[in-house]
C-alpha cells in the first residue's frame, strides 16, 4: 500500500514548492467522495476549484474519455477532427453565442480574450496600434501567466516576475463610478469576475453587472466576464451573469467544461469579436483535440440533463440557511450564491480546514480568513446535512479560541 508520508516526502524532495496543500494523499474519487491512500474517505468541498461540478469520475464522462481515447487522441489544428465541430456547435447553442475558440486552461482562455479584445480594438474600434487598454478589478484572479499577473493586485502573484505587461488599468471592484472614470478613448475592454472566487467568494452589489453592461455599451467597450470558476452551474445558473440577465461580449469558460476529466477551456463571443483572428494569429496544439471535445460535449449534456444548475440553486440556498444558523464566535459573515459559499472568519482559516480534514471534509482556505465551500453540484440534501454537523462542530470548537 502506498504510504502517505512517503508520497509527501517525495513531493517535498522533487517538486517545486509552488503549492502548500493539506497533507492528504488522494487515490480514488466518486461523486462528492474521495479516498486517500490509507483508505480514509472524505467529502470533497473544493471540487478542484469548481472543475468537478459533475462530481468525481462521472461514469458518462469516464465512458466518453475511454471511447475517444481508443479511437483518436490528437490531430493538432493542422487537420480537422470529427468531435470539435459538434463541440463548437453545442457550446454556442447552449450559451447563445455565435463563435467559440477552444484552448486548454483557464489562463489560456483569458489570454485569448485579451488578444481578441486588443485586436478588435485596433481593427474594429480603431484605437490605434499598440494603444489598447483593458480595465480590470482589484482582487481579481484570472490566472498565472506573466501577462495576467501583471494586472493582479496581489503582491505575491507579481513579486519577482517583472517586468510587467503594460496596457491594464486596475480599479476598485463593485464600483461602477470608478469604471466610468477609468474609461478613455483607448479602452477596449473591461474584464471582471461576476463573483470573485479567489478573493473569498466576494459578491458585488445587486445590479452591479447590469450597470457595468450599460457603461460598456455607452462607451463601445467590450465586457469580458471571467466565468471559469463561477460558470456552468456553480452559482445556480449557467453563468453568474445570468442572475442579472446580463450577456457579456465575451465569456471565458474552463474547469467544469470537462467535468475535471481533461484540460479544456474556451472563449465564446460574437463573430465580430472572434472573427478578428486569422489563420496563424493564435492557436494551441492541444486546443480542441478529439478527447477534450468529446469529453466536453458529454459534460455539457450531464449539466443539462441532470438539472445541475437547478440543484445548485436549491441545495445552495438550503446549505446557506443551515450555515447561517450556526452560532460561532469565529464567524464574521457567510456569503455566497448557489453552491459557492465563503465562510468569513475573524482569524486564519487554515487551522479550521485542517480540523475539517481530520473529520472527513476537504475544504480550502482562501484569502487568509475564508473557508471556501464548493462541493460538486451532485451533492444531495442528506449529504449536506451530514457535512453541516461536522462544520458546525468545528466552527463551535472552543480550542480555536486559544490560538
Amino acid at each position: 500500500m502506498t504510504d502517505t508520508q512517503e508520497c509527501i516526502a517525495l513531493e517535498d524532495e522533487y517538486g517545486a514548492k509552488n503549492y502548500n496543500p493539506l497533507d492528504v494523499v488522494l487515490t480514488k474519487g466518486e461523486g462528492i467522495w474521495v479516498e486517500d491512500v490509507e483508505g480514509n474517505r472524505y467529502m470533497d468541498f473544493l471540487a478542484a476549484y469548481s472543475a468537478l461540478n459533475q462530481g468525481h469520475n462521472h461514469p458518462r464522462l469516464v465512458k466518453a474519455l475511454k471511447e475517444q481515447a481508443e479511437k483518436l487522441s490528437l490531430t493538432s489544428r493542422a487537420f480537422r477532427n470529427d468531435q470539435l465541430p459538434y463541440f463548437e456547435k453545442e457550446l454556442c447553442e447552449m450559451t447563445g453565442y455565435e463563435m467559440m475558440l477552444p484552448m486548454n486552461s483557464g489562463a489560456e482562455a483569458v489570454e485569448t480574450s485579451i488578444k481578441a479584445a486588443r485586436k478588435w480594438g485596433e481593427e474594429i474600434k480603431g484605437v490605434g496600434k499598440n494603444n489598447s487598454e483593458i480595465i480590470v478589478c482589484e482582487g481579481n484572479f484570472h490566472g498565472r501567466t506573466t501577462t495576467i499577473v501583471s494586472f493582479s493586485s496581489e503582491e505575491q502573484y507579481k513579486k519577482g516576475f517583472g517586468p510587467y505587461t503594460p496596457g491594464f488599468e486596475i480599479i476598485e471592484y463593485n464600483n461602477t463610478e470608478a469604471l466610468e472614470e477609468a474609461i478613455t478613448e483607448n479602452t477596449v475592454a473591461f474584464m471582471v469576475e461576476p463573483i470573485q472566487g479567489e478573493s473569498g467568494v466576494v459578491l458585488p452589489d445587486e445590479g452591479y453587472m447590469k450597470e457595468v453592461r450599460r457603461i460598456c455599451d455607452e462607451n463601445n467597450v467590450l465586457l469580458i466576464a471571467d466565468e471559469i470558476q463561477s460558470g456552468l452551474g456553480r452559482t445556480g445558473t449557467m453563468f453568474a451573469c445570468d442572475h442579472e440577465n446580463v450577456k457579456p461580449d465575451m465569456i471565458t469558460i474552463g474547469k467544469a467544461l470537462s467535468g475535471g476529466m481533461y484540460p479544456i477551456s474556451a472563449v465564446v463571443s460574437s463573430e465580430e469579436v472572434l472573427g478578428v483572428f486569422n489563420p496563424g494569429d493564435h492557436g494551441s496544439t492541444f486546443g480542441g483535440n478529439p478527447i477534450a471535445s468529446a469529453v466536453a460535449r458529454e459534460s455539457l449534456k450531464v449539466l443539462q440533463e441532470e438539472n445541475l444548475f437547478e440543484k445548485s440553486a436549491e441545495n445552495g440556498q438550503y446549505f446557506m440557511d443551515k450555515l447561517e444558523s450556526i452560532d460561532s464566535p469565529y464567524v464574521d459573515l457567510i456569503r455566497g450564491k448557489g453552491l459557492w459559499i465563503g465562510i468569513v472568519l475573524d482569524r486564519d482559516a487554515r487551522p479550521f480546514c485542517k480540523a475539517l480534514k481530520d473529520k472527513g471534509i476537504l475544504a480550502k482556505d482562501t484569502h487568509g480568513n475564508v473557508i471556501r465551500i464548493a462541493p460538486p453540484l451532485v451533492i444531495t440534501k442528506e449529504q449536506i446535512d451530514e457535512a453541516f454537523e461536522i462544520i458546525k462542530e468545528v466552527l463551535t470548537d472552543d480550542s480555536f479560541a486559544e490560538e
